[in-house]
């Protein structure tokens, strides 16, 4: 026994110390900006998993006697309201730190449902072809010529704002981007050898799309789905900033800079702080997909 435990702690630390040294490594040859944007994202990441923990007050508590208080350090600011209150005398870090967590969550739930009904689409029409792939992508251009504003006025007409409806809403906001660089992909891989040989050797459809095409699409819906998340983060935004988010009393960023707007002369810190959330949001998000966009695609690592 005792040997057994000698011999597997080394092995355990050989693998760690192998692990550290490549993350140093993969960190080392990254250019700062990037390793500015991990860092960044990974903080508001943890400030949107763990915000029921760190934000100082409830996000929904008013207090009139509180409304429009200025951010510490300005004359009438009140301590523990480090970046103010707003009209109804909610803390505005507070609302800040739930609304990231909000919009990040709704974003993403969104931004998976556009890339699976996308790329399953998209999968479908390039290994069918015919009658299958003109109506898909006729469906394709429908989506693309129908202004997407209209599509969530009438979604929210119909379905009401609730949360489920806005996370579908945004589902269907790009899948036809998705669906018409996955078929492209598709159609460009059914040329290749490797596929050729696999229709030849008896292999079923599902075979050929499972076992060789889809390994070879990882790369392509990493990059989209990333870039995806930003534009899907500021469509809820202006979703929410136009009152077709999720109702009052609940905190989205761009809900937040909506409801706020009216205060901007006299109180412009209720807008300001959502408003720099989103910034620093999408930034990271552009960041990482073009940085993304750029390490995985071959054409451009020689350059």
């Amino acid at each position: 026994m005792n040997q057994t435990l000698e011999l597997t702690v080394p092995v355990t630390e050989s693998k760690r110390q192998v692990f550290a040294a490549k993350f140093r490594a993969f960190w080392a040859q990254l250019d700062p900006v990037i390793r500015g944007t991990i860092v960044l994202g990974v903080l508001l990441l943890l400030t949107a998993v763990f915000g029921a923990w760190i934000a100082p007050h409830d996000p929904n508590a008013q207090s009139l006697l509180a409304r429009l208080r200025p951010p510490m350090g300005f004359e009438r600011a009140m301590d523990g309201y480090w970046l103010g209150t707003d009209q109804l005398g909610r803390d505005i870090l507070s609302r800040c730190i739930h609304g990231l967590q909000l919009t990040l969550g709704i974003a993403f739930m969104g931004a998976m449902i556009g890339m699976i009904l996308g790329s399953t689409l998209g999968l479908v029409a390039g290994l069918k072809g015919g009658v299958i792939d003109n109506f898909i992508m006729a469906v394709v251009d429908i989506q693309i010529a129908i202004p997407f504003t209209l599509l969530a006025l009438l979604a929210v007409a119909l379905f009401g704002g609730d949360l489920q409806v806005l996370v579908i809403v945004l589902g269907i906001a790009y899948w036809e981007q998705y669906a018409r660089i996955i078929r492209g992909e598709v159609l460009r891989l059914r040329e290749m050898p490797f596929i050729e040989a696999a229709v030849a050797s008896g292999s079923s459809v599902g075979r050929i799309a499972r076992v060789h095409i889809l390994p070879n699409l990882v790369s392509p819906l990493v990059v989209m789905f990333t870039i995806n998340f930003s534009n899907i983060v500021l469509l809820e935004s202006t979703l929410s900033f136009l009152g077709l988010g999720l109702r009052p009393p609940t905190a989205t960023l761009g809900s937040m800079v909506g409801m706020g707007r009216d205060f901007m002369p006299n109180a412009p810190w209720i807008v300001l702080a959502p408003a720099v959330l989103i910034v620093m949001v999408t930034f990271v998000l552009q960041m990482l997909g073009d940085w993304l966009r750029d390490h995985t695609d071959v054409r451009l690592r020689g350059k």
